[in-house]
């Protein structure tokens, strides 16, 4: 007998139904609200992520996990942690990114619904139980992602970037869904809880191949080597604010996509998907630190390290241990939260008619703007590794766990890489210090986005000092 939905059995999907209203709410207002568009729904965007964040915290706590929908729907406190970061991500986001949409003409609505379209496909996949919902909020998400860097018709460059975003994505989408039917059809379910349990012992060579595909798939998300090509020119070519957007909060989907998928429903054959991890890892590490050093464009940099730092995260699920999870997940929050700051400095350097993207616009950044340098100064070095920001700690809980489960070579390859990535994020450093200003524009002074990049850099440093407060509840939430 089917059991009657009822408003209190689906009160722990609120944050989904919360969203897809409210982006029909944004929808509707931006319309009807005409010359005054432009101020009110940006605001009313970040009122309701404020919501929704109260809503997630008030009402969808739950202690263990929580089944909807025959096992399609799978709440936890993981998955309430990830949205709450996800909200908060492009709540910032957008923060960062209004000045410079308004600037260049971009600042419409539909940016800001396609972002929370966006925002409801990462919603989809953390909470996925299923190969079938995970399958929905990948494809949720990739469709917004592929329109919002289009978004600026008049810019041919972003136009072919996401051309090519579309169709690699749609390669890698296919990818996905036939390792997904392979696996189906030998594991006999859908769900993720069934599939746990029916695929245990050695792997079948049918079975192999589905992994394999889905790996492909989950590389692509991620952005990691060989399946990497769209980053670089993603990065460069769609606008900033997009940029920002992208090399953010998809990366909270992305972790999520593995976590459900691997470790949960392929749990009982994890030696076959870590190996080949390893191998997409270790590439990821290499290609993405030692390219990254022939960059003269600042995204493009920071697309390659995009690339190296998605190799760390993956070494954790390489693992595949609770510690390596665990590792994974707080390396990916600090990544973000480092990511957000750097791109900021970027959008806030930046002005109509000058994109603060090379490396060159940054000379003499100190004399320029100090308290900008600073900022984007403690972002390089946290990103970089170095103590005693959140990245050094990130990496290090990385190199703990491989070395807990006996990954000795993978630790001393992990850290010989972190060396040579060191070198171009003190580049960037040196170019603001200690090269001449030159008759470089100054950044303008909009109060609240300085404030809030000044947080930014400062949760880096009081995270870094602090750590046990983040590993604390990243082990919580995966215990």
């Amino acid at each position: 007998m089917t059991p009657t939905l009822t408003l209190e059995s689906v009160l722990p999907a609120l944050p989904e139904i919360y969203l897809a209203i409210a982006v029909c709410v944004v929808l509707l207002v931006d319309v009807f609200a005409g010359r005054a568009a432009p101020r009110v729904t940006p605001t009313l965007t970040l009122l309701v992520l404020a919501a929704g964040a109260a809503l997630l915290l008030a009402f969808a706590q739950v202690p263990s996990t929580v089944e909807l929908f025959s096992g399609m729907y799978v709440t936890d406190p993981l998955a309430n942690l990830l949205k709450l970061f996800a909200m908060l991500f492009v709540a910032v986001a957008l923060l960062y990114s209004r000045h410079y949409l308004e600037a260049r003409g971009l600042l419409k609505g539909e940016y800001y619904v396609l972002v929370l379209t966006a925002l409801l496909g990462i919603f989809v996949m953390i909470s996925a139980g299923s190969l079938l919902t995970l399958y929905i909020g990948v494809e949720l998400l990739a469709l917004s992602l592929y329109a919002l860097v289009a978004f600026d018709r008049d810019n041919g460059v972003a136009a072919e970037s996401a051309m090519k975003y579309f169709v690699l994505g749609a390669i890698a989408s296919g990818c996905l869904l036939y390792g997904m039917s392979l696996v189906y059809g030998l594991g006999g379910s859908l769900l993720f809880s069934e599939l746990a349990v029916a695929l245990q012992g050695p792997a079948s060579l049918g079975l192999i191949m589905g992994v394999v595909f889905l790996v492909v798939g989950v590389a692509f998300k991620f952005g990691a080597v060989p399946f990497h090509m769209w980053v670089p020119d993603v990065y460069h070519g769609a606008p900033s604010s997009v940029t920002l957007f992208v090399a953010t909060a998809p990366k909270i989907a992305s972790f999520a996509l593995a976590f459900r998928l691997l470790a949960g429903g392929l749990e009982g054959i994890s030696e076959s998907w870590t190996q080949m991890l390893a191998i997409v890892a270790v590439l990821s590490t290499l290609v993405g630190n030692v390219v990254a050093i022939a960059q003269t464009n600042l995204k493009r940099m920071l697309a390659y390290s995009a690339i190296g730092n998605v190799g760390f995260i993956l070494l954790g699920f390489v693992a595949g241990t609770e510690q390596g999870y665990e590792a994974a997940l707080y390396y990916t929050i600090a990544y973000v939260i480092m990511t957000l700051g750097s791109f900021g400095v970027i959008l806030l350097a930046s002005r109509a008619g000058f994109e603060a993207d090379e490396l060159d616009h940054f000379k003499g950044l100190h004399a320029r703007d100090p308290l900008l340098a600073l900022m984007m100064m403690c972002l390089m070095f946290s990103t970089a590794g170095i103590p005693p920001f959140v990245g050094f700690w990130a990496k290090l809980q990385i190199f703990e766990a491989l070395w807990t489960s006996d990954h000795l070579a993978l630790v001393v390859f992990a850290a010989a890489v972190s060396v040579i990535g060191v070198f171009y994020y003190l580049r960037v450093v040196k170019i603001m210090y200690f090269d001449a200003p030159g008759d470089l524009p100054t950044a303008e002074r909009h109060t609240g986005v300085r404030l809030a990049l000044g947080l930014n850099a400062l949760a880096v440093l009081v995270l870094g000092l602090f750590p046990q407060s983040l590993l604390s509840l990243c082990e919580q939430v995966l215990s």
